[in-house]
């Protein structure tokens, strides 16, 4: 098989993917949110059979991607993070709830300390690709009671 064509190929797919990097907002844009958006975490979480809800607020302007409320929980000493699932966010610049249930381990949390991380996240479209943009980020403490 002839080199040529696979070079052009090649060159073709590195333009390519230089275009899309070069689209990509930069980390530092992507973390700092408006002030007219903000994502909170309520101080009690609840556990039943396993699951978790998580619930708080937020507030977010228009996009041009789907938005959503994503949250985490682990032990306050643990770097092992749990997803509690995602609830597609309203962005009307109002303030609404969020609550995520979502199911963990057996025994890999139990009722007392935890921390959550709540993060309102775009996927914003760009050329082929969603890219994830944050809106909003909040770390808190709460405590975990069982229902």
């Amino acid at each position: 098989m002839p080199v040529r064509p696979l070079l052009g190929v090649a060159a073709g797919a590195g333009l390519l993917l230089f275009g899309f990097a070069a689209a990509a907002p930069s980390a530092a844009s992507a973390v700092s949110a408006a002030p007219e958006e903000s994502v909170t975490v309520d101080s009690k979480g609840r556990m039943a059979d396993g699951s978790v809800t998580l619930s708080g607020t937020y507030r977010c302007q228009g996009g041009s991607g789907p938005v959503f409320v994503s949250s985490a929980v682990s032990r306050p000493s643990s770097t092992l993070h749990y997803s509690v699932g995602g609830t597609k966010a309203v962005c009307d610049g109002k303030e609404h709830r969020w609550e995520n249930t979502g199911t963990v381990p057996a025994g890999a949390l139990k009722k007392g300390p935890a921390r959550v991380e709540a993060t309102l996240m775009e996927l914003r479209p760009s050329g082929l690709m969603l890219l994830p943009v944050v809106h909003a980020v909040q770390h808190r403490d709460i405590t975990l009671a069982e229902d």
